[in-house]
C-alpha cells in the first residue's frame, strides 16, 4: 500500500493541509494519506493560544472524515515527548508500513539536511513528496532536491499543482476561519472557543 504522511501541529488544520495532501495523493497514486499531529514540535514552541493535543486530533479527524483517502493517525501523540520524523518512520516500518511518501513543503525541504534529525535515515525510509508553498519556490526546490539526491541518495517526487498558501498562525490571530478551514473544523473551534473565537 502506498501511504502518504503529512505531519504538523495542525493548530488548526486548514484547507491548505488538505490541498497539499490531495495533490500528492493524486499525483503519486497514493492509496491513503495519514495526517499525523505532532505531540511536541522539536524546532518550534507551541504558541500560548494553542489547542490541546486532543483538540488538534479531533479537528484533523473532522477535517478528514469525508475524505475516504485520508485519515488521522495519532502515532506521535501516543508516543509522547518530542516528535521526530525519523522515530515515526521507524515505528511505521515496524508496523509493516513500507511504501511511505513524506509530504513536505518549501521550508521543510530547504532545511531538511540542516535541522532535521537523521536526514539520511529519513531519506532511506521514505520518498520525499514536495509541495511548494508559492509558485516561485520551484527553482529553489529543484536545486535543493538535486543536492539531496546527490548527497543523501534521497528519493524525491516534485508534486506540482496550484498552491494554497494558508497560515495557521493567521487563523489563530483572527483570519477568515470559515474561508480557510473545513466547516466541521470551524464549528469545533467556535464551539470550544479556541484561539479566541
Amino acid at each position: 500500500m502506498r501511504t502518504g504522511l503529512l505531519g504538523g501541529t495542525f493548530n488548526p488544520p486548514h484547507l491548505g493541509h488538505l490541498h497539499a495532501a490531495r495533490l500528492a495523493q493524486q499525483a503519486l497514486g497514493l492509496d491513503r494519506v495519514l495526517f499525523i499531529p505532532t505531540n511536541i514540535p522539536p524546532h518550534k514552541a507551541l504558541p500560548e493560544d494553542t489547542a490541546t493535543a486532543a483538540d488538534r486530533c479531533e479537528m484533523v479527524r473532522r477535517m478528514t472524515a469525508d475524505q475516504p483517502w485520508a485519515r488521522l493517525d495519532t502515532i506521535e501523540i501516543d508516543r509522547g515527548g518530542a516528535s521526530y520524523t525519523v522515530d515515526t518512520l521507524r515505528a511505521l516500518h515496524a508496523r509493516g508500513e513500507e511504501d511511505l511518501y513524506l509530504i513536505v513543503g518549501t521550508d521543510m525541504l530547504l532545511s531538511f539536511d540542516r535541522i532535521w534529525r537523521a536526514p539520511e535515515e529519513i531519506a532511506r525510509l521514505s520518498t520525499l513528496a514536495v509541495c511548494a508553498r508559492e509558485e516561485e519556490d520551484w527553482p529553489a526546490l529543484a536545486r535543493k532536491a538535486e543536492t539531496l539526491r546527490r548527497e543523501l541518495h534521497a528519493k524525491i517526487e516534485m508534486v506540482r499543482g496550484g498552491s494554497l498558501p494558508i497560515s495557521s498562525t493567521e487563523l489563530r490571530q483572527g483570519g477568515a476561519l470559515r474561508r480557510y478551514t473545513a466547516p466541521a473544523v470551524a464549528d469545533y473551534i467556535e464551539q470550544h472557543h479556541l484561539y479566541g473565537y
